[in-house]
């Protein structure tokens, strides 16, 4: 039977992971438990840095805006799974879907940007220390935030304005928990060449300029601890970046690892079980990080709750 093209589809299906009864209740309480962690934990975060004084370094800024980051993208995806898994249903709206994928293009883009301007802190705090408060004045922190934010919302634009011109069969069944970008596009009945080179090219200057830029920040950070002569002057300085360190590794090694799997085993339902690591457990693990290898924010959230 030949699939007619519909242009003005209403909804799409998002088929999760499972529709065994047993199992769609383990994910939800897995899921659910996750997304209180993240939020729990990059709130207290935020706290953390708003309400304490020593805290209003431009380090701190940024790391209090990934935590808010963070809260956002996980809040893109997770409550309307959790919704169609309470209500049984897997419909989610054209209109929905199309906002859904923007602002995850958005949040996810941010994280990798709010990373490398971070990587930039570090290099100038452990490179260049007795210019660091010249450097890093809290107007130029403002307008690499504010750049980020408008070169990721220019980004998911982009995106979301091509996929809107895209026609739809009336296959429009996700393997997936959430509207992502591959997904919906592969989906349409036209013609969809343009939205691929634009998704390619797009994604080696998302993932490489960053990158780029975090791995030559890396370098010069170690090149200035190898000059250290003191073994606790080097210990000292590799401390101040060892978190921000961890939490790169993670973010690019799993969303690496995500489109690695599903390139090699071609599986959707692959490509989304791996999505679950960068999407929700590593916003879950980044408060953790951070507040476990930091003596300040440990010491500001006892003081705030003690």
């Amino acid at each position: 039977m030949e699939l007619v093209n519909d242009t003005q589809i209403s909804e799409f299906l998002l088929l999760g992971f499972s529709e065994e009864p047993e199992l769609m209740l383990l994910i939800f309480g897995l899921f659910l438990s996750m997304y209180l962690i993240t939020l729990c934990g990059n709130l207290l975060i935020i706290l953390a840095t708003i309400s304490d004084s020593h805290l209003h370094t431009p380090m701190y800024f940024f790391l209090s805006n990934l935590s808010f980051v963070d809260i956002c993208l996980t809040s893109t995806i997770i409550p309307k799974m959790l919704v169609n898994i309470q209500t049984q249903s897997k419909v989610i709206t054209y209109a929905s879907c199309i906002t859904q994928m923007f602002f995850f293009l958005v949040f996810g883009a941010l994280d990798d940007f709010l990373l490398t301007v971070m990587a930039y802190d570090r290099y100038v705090a452990i490179c260049h220390p007795l210019h660091y408060t010249v450097i890093m004045t809290p107007w130029l922190c403002g307008k690499l935030v504010l750049a980020s934010w408008i070169l990721c919302v220019l980004y998911s634009s982009l995106h979301s304005l091509l996929a809107l011109k895209l026609s739809f069969c009336t296959r429009v069944e996700i393997p997936h928990f959430f509207c992502e970008l591959n997904q919906v596009v592969h989906l349409a009945c036209s013609d969809t060449f343009l939205n691929d080179m634009v998704i390619y090219f797009a994604a080696v200057l998302l993932a490489g300029d960053p990158l780029t830029g975090i791995i030559y920040s890396y370098t010069k950070i170690v090149s200035s601890i190898s000059a250290i002569s003191s073994a606790q002057g080097k210990y000292k300085a590799f401390s101040t970046c060892a978190s921000h360190l961890s939490v790169v590794s993670l973010f690019y090694c799993t969303s690496m690892g995500v489109y690695l799997s599903s390139a090699a085993t071609n599986s959707s339902h692959s490509s989304a079980a791996a999505s679950v690591m960068y999407t929700v457990v590593t916003p879950m693990l980044n408060p953790f990080i951070y507040s476990l290898r930091n003596k300040d924010i440990k010491r500001t959230l006892k003081m705030v709750f003690l």
